[in-house]
C-alpha cells in the first residue's frame, strides 16, 4: 500500500470515527471544534491549491502541531482533548482532501 493509500485509510477512518460520536453531544461538539481548528491550520499550511500527495506529505509530519493546535483550540475542561490528538487529525485531514486538485471519493 502506497504511503498516499495508507494515509487515506486512516482519514477515512478518523472521519467514521468523529461521524460514530453523533452530532448531539458535549463531545461531538467539541471534537468538531477542534477539527475546524486543524483545518483552518491546515489551509494556512498548505494553501488551496494543492494535491492529495502534497497533503500526505504534510501529514507524515503533522502529530506535534496539531497536537499544539488542540491545546490552544480546546476549552478548559473539554470532553474532547489531547487524546482524541489522532481522531481529530485523521478527520481534519479526510475534510481537507475533498479540496485536492486530483480528488476522487
Amino acid at each position: 500500500m502506497s504511503s498516499l493509500a495508507a494515509a487515506r485509510h486512516q482519514w477515512d477512518e478518523g472521519k467514521r470515527r468523529l461521524a460514530g460520536e453523533g452530532a448531539d453531544s458535549a463531545r461531538s461538539s467539541h471534537l468538531a471544534q477542534l477539527v475546524d481548528a486543524v483545518t483552518d491550520e491546515l489551509r494556512r499550511r498548505i494553501g488551496q491549491t494543492f494535491t492529495l500527495a502534497e497533503l500526505a506529505d504534510l501529514y507524515g509530519t503533522a502529530e506535534d502541531w496539531v497536537r499544539d493546535v488542540i491545546r490552544v483550540a480546546a476549552p478548559p475542561r473539554s470532553p474532547a482533548g489531547i487524546r482524541d490528538t489522532a481522531l481529530v487529525q485523521d478527520a481534519a485531514f479526510a475534510r481537507y482532501a475533498q479540496g485536492a486538485s486530483d480528488y476522487r471519493p
